[in-house]
């Protein structure tokens, strides 16, 4: 925990997609303090037109490399939040090349009872996790 999913536009080979995720991956732990080992990724490949992201007002033009970015995580402070916002931009653009105009993070907080990370336990709530 967090979980994290990734919505890209096909088309990225298995090494692109490795390097998004270890670089976010890398970031989120810097940025939340989180465990190397606390590492959940999905990855979802769309066909061009099944993303539409405009720039809400704001003049950013987008490519067909955009990242969606859905961070599902406990409360963290906004410093957290926007110390991991500048380090994912920075990284994946060092790392992976990708533009920072075609990266959008979204962020839903939850809290201990909403997570259960395997046999049907609320491992946060029996103290099996802090």
């Amino acid at each position: 925990m967090p979980l994290l999913y990734f919505d890209v536009i096909e088309g990225r080979n298995p090494g692109e997609l490795e390097a998004l995720l270890d670089t976010s991956h890398a970031a989120l732990v810097e940025a939340f303090g989180v465990p190397e080992r606390d590492r959940y990724q999905v990855v979802r490949s769309h066909p061009a037109g099944q993303i539409v992201a405009l720039d809400t007002g704001l003049g950013i033009d987008r490519s067909d490399q955009l990242v969606v970015i859905h961070v599902v995580t406990r409360a963290r402070t906004r410093a957290q939040k926007e110390k991991f916002y500048e380090l994912l931009a920075e990284r994946l653009r060092r790392d992976c090349g990708l533009d920072p105009a075609d990266l959008i993070v979204s962020m839903t907080e939850n809290d201990d009872e909403d997570w259960s990370f395997g046999h049907g336990r609320a491992q946060f709530l029996t103290g099996e996790l802090q």
